[in-house]
This record gives structure tokens, sequence and C-alpha cells, in this order.
């Protein structure tokens, strides 16, 4: 297991565009002393689609640096390309990554078949645990629970995002012998339900300490302290949704104090309304400080 709780770290940029590693290596470090078990790097939240392989190597490196031997590193290597995916799998496999997370390819719309494909000739480039990422909403395609099985046939795949509010899809993924993270935050304490192990998470960028200590309540049976603690992050919730991904939570940080930058197209910043809201959902979070921000 790669841990309980890993978040999807945002990628900082300075005021020229390009990826300031001294504030990624401090909010990596910060990451880990309130409640991440371990960081997805280049991930959607990290900005991925506009980042290079070097930055990504980079980013990488800058992980393992940072939190090596206290959490664990998991590169997201995956594209709609899969002879691309699959050497970029092999160049962070040298870094001494811990994990890989690989998405479905988007665009293409691959058959059934292809996706197993992909998986198959990205995993066979690393001995490393290969992370499932299956999100319908942003890749159109569904990993039909059937290809999930057929993915679980391969050594080092052992874990699967599932981005996907099917329950009864969800329950089934533990069956395979695979561990089961949420890939939507919300869905953390429902698929604790059905055996999970955790979630890939946005909001434990803020919610790191509550987020971990729900999971570990669940696990140690108090289940009605674990659902109180997780009606209570529904501001979190509420701030994931008030603009897209990562432009809230990045929002967010740069509120806290945490100054991530801004985005690379077609990312923008948020609107001063947006801006409001997700002001609002810090403060009815309980969030300190977030007033003097």
């Amino acid at each position: 297991m790669l841990g309980e709780v890993l978040t999807a770290i945002v990628t900082p940029f300075k005021a020229d565009g390009s990826i300031d590693l001294e504030k990624f290596r401090e909010l990596a470090r910060f990451l880990v002393d309130n409640g991440s078990d371990g960081l997805v790097v280049a991930g959607t939240t990290g900005e991925s689609p506009t980042l290079s392989d070097e930055e990504k190597l980079a980013l990488f490196a800058a992980a393992r640096e940072a939190v090596g031997g206290r959490a664990t590193v998991v590169a997201g290597t995956g594209t709609y390309d899969t002879q691309h995916s699959a050497e970029l799998t092999a160049r962070a496999h040298e870094l001494g990554v811990d994990a890989f997370l690989v998405v479905t390819p988007y665009y293409s719309k691959p058959p059934q078949r292809a996706i197993v494909r992909h998986f198959e000739e990205i995993a066979a480039r690393t001995d490393k645990p290969v992370v499932v990422y299956n999100i319908p909403s942003r890749v159109v395609i569904n990993i039909e629970p059937e290809t999930i099985e057929q993915l679980a046939a391969i050594e080092n795949v052992r874990a699967v995002k599932q981005a996907h509010d099917d329950l009864e899809q969800a329950r089934r993924i533990p069956g395979f012998g695979l561990d089961l993270y949420a890939g939507d935050d919300n869905l953390i304490f429902p698929f604790l339900e059905l055996g999970g192990v955790g979630g890939v998470c946005v909001h434990t960028h803020v919610w790191g300490r509550q987020t971990k200590e729900m999971v570990r309540r669940h696990k140690d049976g108090d289940v009605d302290a674990a659902r109180s603690l997780n009606e209570q992050m529904q501001p979190a919730f509420d701030l994931l949704k008030v603009v897209t991904n990562p432009i809230a939570i990045k929002t967010a940080l740069n509120l806290l104090g945490h100054d991530v930058g801004g985005f690379r197209l077609p990312m923008v910043e948020p609107t001063e309304d947006e801006t409001a809201q997700i002001r609002a959902c810090l403060e009815r979070g309980g969030v300190a400080n977030v007033a003097a921000a």
C-alpha cells in the first residue's frame, strides 16, 4: 500500500511562469507534516498537460529530495500516447520514485482491449506499482469492471484511483486484489465503507490532518466518528466545486499564504466572485488565518 492519504500536489509557478522548485519542496514537506502519507506529482492538479517531460522529471526528483523516506512519491506518467507514457515511466523509474499514476488514454477513446494493452506496455517498463486512474468525466471512457479485472492480472498493477461515483463498480475493485483509492475527495468515506484504502486527494492541501484522522477512525471501527469528521469537511468539498481544479485549490493555498503562484493556460486566475466563494468555504471550514491571508 502506498499510504492512506495521497495528495495530488499542485505545481507552484514563479511570476515568469517557470516552475518554482523551492516552493514545491516547501509545500511537499508541509503536506507530509500535515496528514499526507504520499504525494502524486504531475497529476491533473499539478497541471500536467502544460508541463514538459523535463519539468515533470525535475518535479519527481524534487519530491524525492524533499520527502523521500518519509512519504511515497507517485509519478504521474500517463498520457494519451502509450509509447510516450512508457518512456516517461522508465525515466521516472530511474529517479527512484515509488509508484506511477497512469490515466486512461484521453481524447482517442480507445476500446476496452486497447486500454489493457496501454497498461501492459507501461507496466513492462518498471517493476514498481502502477495505479490505474479511472476518471470518465475527463477522458470520456469508463474502465469497465471486466477490464479492471484484466488489469489486475498485470503483476505490478496494484491499485485503482477511481474518480467515478458508481458504488457498485467501486465495490468490485478490492475483490480483484487491487487497492481502491477514491479519486474524488467526497468519495473517500463511501469507498472506505466498500473496503477502500483511502484517497488521492486535492482538499488535503488544506484539510490533510482531518482526512487522515477520518480514515484512521474508520479503520479503527469508529465509523460514527469518521462519518462526523467527513461531514465537517463539507466546506472542503464545496470549495472544489467553485471552479475547475486546480484553480480553486491553488487560490485557497494563496489565500492561506503558501504563495504557489498562478496558472498556465488554459487554466486562468479566478474571478473576484470565485475568490470570494473560495474564501467563504475556507472560513466555514474553520481554517485558521484565512481572513488575514
